[in-house]
């Protein structure tokens, strides 16, 4: 059993939160708290495998617990829950920014309990079993979990490149992806002779918030995506959250479309999405990267690129939050290099202007 800690100053939120994993047979709830001085408290009392932590709270905030409880417990997984406006995703960001595991938004406008169990069963239960299998794994020599298969597949050595120059670094990440991607654009050279384009699985609001937190840390400018861009060298372009990415090319530019077409891989945006319209538009002539994130989202797309010629870049297991996403590039055998994230900066810029 998973033993999970519910953390939320509202009667009715713990309720339904705890409602929702009753219903998951490797889910325990062991302990509810109201606020942060009482998390820190039971924390350190039950020793939970999961804790979902509120963001605004009275006594001490969320912020102010997950803090303490990071000091206690350096390796618990602590999933964040937050509201959908610009005060919560500002402090979610910065919780991710401090520690956090993930995160999940509180339902808003449903229209009845039913469907605001549905909402969080959705997104808690499989962030919950992923964080709680990193977490068990991780200090022991690692054996085989769902998201990852015994025997991850040699990388293969990319197929030469068209004639030309990299015209894109194409970036894909989802969970711990806010955190790898501050890590990896911040050292990024200002003069970098491609666009960067990013997709990060997260809602509205929340990627405009991350773009102007990850401006502030890069020496390029990043901002989040529009109609119409037309992808510039040194700029990172982040798609909007509920809003697929692509690009495309109209009277001989290549410029940024976006489109609220169905979800892929339970996504939108979507890594495949964007992926797949690169290989279009530019074939070899890219660099791919995939970080840190929950699922297999950007696989078909990371394999129509390899397949035109484009080098591949993987986070490796022991530095992502979750090795759903690079693990199954790597598994596929799409992967030009599996790297720790510490790494990636400096072999993509090497990529761009190879």
């Amino acid at each position: 059993m998973i033993r999970v800690l519910v953390v939320d100053d509202s009667a009715l939120v713990r309720r339904l939160i705890t409602t929702a994993l009753a219903e998951a047979q490797d889910i325990e709830v062991v302990g509810v708290a109201r606020d942060g001085i009482d998390a820190i408290e039971k924390c350190d009392e039950l020793v939970p495998d999961v804790i979902t932590l509120d963001v605004e709270m009275p006594r001490l905030d969320g912020l102010g617990a997950l803090a303490e409880i990071r000091s206690r417990h350096p390796r618990m997984p602590v999933i964040m829950f937050s509201t959908l406006t610009e005060r919560g995703a500002s402090a979610t960001l910065e919780a991710l920014s401090r520690g956090a595991s993930d995160y999940v938004t509180k339902p808003t406008n449903t229209g009845s309990v039913r469907e605001g169990l549905e909402s969080v069963r959705e997104q808690l239960i499989p962030r919950i079993r992923a964080l709680a299998g990193m977490r068990r794994l991780a200090p022991i020599q690692r054996a085989p979990r769902a998201e990852r298969p015994a025997a991850v597949a040699p990388p293969v050595v990319a197929r030469r490149r068209p004639g030309g120059p990299s015209e894109a670094l194409l970036i894909g990440c989802s969970t711990g992806g806010p955190d790898a991607l501050a890590k990896v654009l911040a050292a990024l050279p200002g003069d970098l002779p491609v666009p960067v384009l990013v997709v990060q699985h997260m809602p509205p609001v929340f990627t405009a918030m991350l773009a102007q937190r990850l401006d502030k840390l890069s020496p390029l400018s990043v901002r989040e995506a529009a109609v119409g861009d037309v992808p510039k060298p040194g700029e990172v372009l982040i798609a909007p959250g509920d809003w697929h990415m692509r690009v495309e090319t109209r009277a001989g530019t290549v410029q940024v479309s976006l489109d609220q077409g169905p979800q892929e891989n339970f996504c939108r945006p979507a890594v495949d999405v964007l992926f797949r319209s690169a290989a279009a538009v530019y074939g070899g002539r890219c660099v791919a990267a995939i970080l840190t994130g929950m699922g297999h989202d950007g696989v078909e797309g990371v394999r129509l690129l390899q397949e035109a010629g484009a080098p591949i870049y993987a986070q490796d297991e022991a530095s992502s939050v979750v090795w759903g996403m690079p693990g199954a590039v790597a598994q596929a055998g799409l992967a030009t290099e599996i790297l720790p994230l510490v790494q990636l900066s400096a072999k993509l810029t090497a990529a761009v202007r190879r």
